[in-house]
C-alpha cells in the first residue's frame, strides 16, 4: 500500500474541509470501529506563545484543534546570575527565587483550558552549574540541576502532566562533549546522570511517582567518532544514545552496576532530513530512528526491557516532529509539507507502541545565529498561512491497495464521537459528491474502504 499520488495534498485537504469540517454531528451516535489506540497530539509555539500574542495565539490553536502542549523551560532564563561563573547565594529549592516570567502566563492559560502540558527541562543552563564555567551546556552539574527541579515541581506541579529531562541530549547544540577522547558516546551518561538528579528533585517537591519521559532524542548520528576534530561537532546516533545511557552493551546486557530506571516513557523526535526523502525513509544506518523507522525504537526499547534497564511496555512519545518546507534548502513545497505531515500522524497513529505525537511549529522562524532557522511551521515567517495551516485540523490519508483505497482520516477540533460527511470528486465530474458518512471515534480519528477513486 502506498498514498496514491494522483491525489495532491491540496486536493485531499480541499475534499476534507469541504465536508468532514461542515458534517460534525452531534455525538451520540454508537462508537465506530476503528482499530486505533489514543494518541495525545502535542503542539509547540515558543514563538508565538512567550511573546505578548500569546492569548490570540491561544485562541488560534484552539481553533485548530490542539488540546496539548509542549513547553521548553530554559534553565538559564529563570536562575538568578545565569551568566555569572560563580553561583549566587539564594534557596535553589524554593519557587519564589527565580523569574519564571512568561512561562506562568502559558502554563495557567493551558490550564484554564484544561491542556495537557508536557515540561521539558533543558538547557542552556546557568554557567556556574557547568564544568569550567566557560559555556552553558558542558556538563551540567546533577545536584544543581536537582535542586531546581525541586522548585520546578513546587512551581508547577498541578500544572504539568508530564516532565521530561532535557532536549535532544544526543547533540552538541544541547549537550557536551558528546564523545570521550577515545571516540565512544559521552554525552549518554552525561544524560543518565541529569536524568536521575531531576527525578529525585520532582521526588523532593513532594511528587511521589513522577512521570518523567526519558530521551527526547534527535533522530541522526553516529556511534563513535574518529577523530578528535569531530567530538564536539557529531551527533550520537539515538539507539547507541540509548544503550549507553541505560548501560547496555550492543548485545542490550546491562552492566551488573547500573539499577533499573523508573521511566515514564520514552521521548523522541523523528524528524527526516532532508525532507523530500519523504515519511517512509529509512536510513541505512541501524542505530538512526527516523519517522518511518519507528519500529527500530520499539525493538531497542523491548530489549532494554529484557534486560530490566527499564520498566516493561514502556510507550513512545513523538515530542517534536515537522516538516520543513521551502524556502529552506532541506524542505519541500508547501503541498507536500502537508501531505508528508499528515502521513507521519498516521504512521505514528498504526504504531501500537506510539501513545503521543506532536507539530513543532506554529509560525516558521526566521534565519538566526548562521543558522537557516526551522521552516515546520503552519505559518510562514511573516505570519501568511500555509496549506499546513488549513490542513492540520483535518489530516487525511488515501492509500491504494489490490482492492481499492483505504482512507483515514482525523477531525483534531472533534471532543468525542463525530459524524463526518465523505465527499468525492470522480474523473471527469466538475462536482462533489457524498461517498460515504462515517464516525469516529472519542478522539477524532476514522477510516473508510471504497472502491471510488478521486481527482
Amino acid at each position: 500500500m502506498f498514498p496514491i499520488p494522483a491525489l495532491s495534498a491540496l486536493r485531499i485537504r480541499v475534499l476534507a474541509v469541504a465536508c468532514a469540517a461542515c458534517a460534525m454531528l452531534a455525538a451520540g451516535a454508537p462508537a465506530p470501529a476503528v482499530a486505533s489506540h489514543a494518541q495525545v497530539v502535542y503542539f509547540e509555539a515558543p514563538k508565538d506563545l512567550l511573546s505578548s500574542k500569546r492569548h490570540a495565539t491561544f485562541v488560534k490553536l484552539t481553533r485548530l484543534g490542539v488540546k496539548a502542549l509542549r513547553v521548553e523551560l530554559h534553565w538559564h532564563d529563570v536562575v538568578p546570575g545565569a551568566n555569572s561563573v560563580r553561583r549566587p547565594k539564594f534557596d535553589a529549592t524554593n519557587p519564589a527565587s527565580y523569574h519564571w516570567d512568561g512561562y506562568d502566563a502559558v502554563l495557567q492559560e493551558a490550564a484554564q483550558l484544561k491542556w495537557q502540558v508536557l515540561l521539558t527541562v533543558t538547557a542552556p543552563a546557568p554557567k556556574w552549574a557547568t564544568a569550567g564555567h566557560k559555556d552553558l551546556i558542558t556538563r551540567p552539574d546533577d545536584k544543581q540541576l536537582e535542586q531546581f527541579m525541586t522548585a520546578v515541581g513546587r512551581h508547577y506541579g498541578s500544572e504539568v502532566s508530564l516532565y521530561a529531562i532535557w532536549n535532544e541530549p544526543n547533540i552538541p547544540g544541547w549537550l557536551l562533549p558528546q564523545f570521550n577522547s577515545n571516540g565512544t558516546p559521552a554525552s549518554p551518561r552525561i544524560y543518565r546522570g541529569l536524568w536521575q538528579a531531576g527525578y529525585q528533585g520532582l521526588k523532593a517537591a513532594g511528587i511521589t511517582s513522577p512521570k518523567v519521559l526519558f530521551g527526547e532524542t534527535a533522530p541522526f548520528g553516529v556511534d563513535r567518532v574518529f577523530s578528535r576534530s569531530e567530538d564536539n561537532k557529531r551527533e550520537v546516533a539515538p539507539l547507541a544514545f540509548l544503550r549507553e545511557a541505560l548501560c547496555l552493551n550492543n548485545a542490550y546486557h546491562k552492566a551488573s552496576t547500573c539499577s533499573q530506571l523508573p521511566i515514564y516513557g520514552y521521548a523522541h523526535h523523528p524528524y527526516t532530513y532532508p525532507a523530500v526523502q519523504g515519511p517512509f525513509y529509512r536510513p541505512p544506518e541501524s542505530d538512526e530512528v527516523t519517522i518511518g523507522a519507528l519500529n527500530r525504537l520499539s525493538n531497542a526499547l523491548e530489549k532494554a526491557s529484557r534486560a530490566h534497564a527499564i520498566p516493561a511496555h514502556i510507550p513512545i512519545y513523538l515530542t517534536e516532529f515537522g516538516v520543513e518546507s521551502k524556502p529552506n534548502s532541506l524542505g519541500v513545497s508547501q503541498q507536500q509539507q502537508a501531505e508528508y505531515d499528515a502521513i507521519s500522524e498516521k504512521i505514528a497513529w498504526g504504531n501500537p507502541d506510539v501513545v503521543a505525537f506532536s507539530q513543532y511549529l506554529l509560525t516558521d522562524e526566521n534565519p538566526h545565529n548562521g543558522l537557516n532557522g526551522y521552516r515546520t511551521g503552519l505559518l510562514t515567517a511573516n505570519g501568511g498561512a500555509k496549506t499546513l495551516y488549513y490542513s492540520y485540523p483535518l489530516p487525511l490519508v488515501v492509500n491504494r491497495s489490490s482492492s481499492g483505497y483505504s482512507l483515514w482520516g482525523l477531525v483534531r477540533p472533534a471532543t468525542g464521537v463525530t459524524k463526518v460527511k465523505v465527499r468525492v470528486q470522480t474523473p471527469g465530474s466538475r462536482s462533489f459528491r457524498t461517498l460515504a458518512t462515517v464516525t469516529t471515534d472519542s478522539h477524532g480519528y476514522w477510516t473508510l474502504h471504497s472502491s471510488t477513486r478521486g481527482v
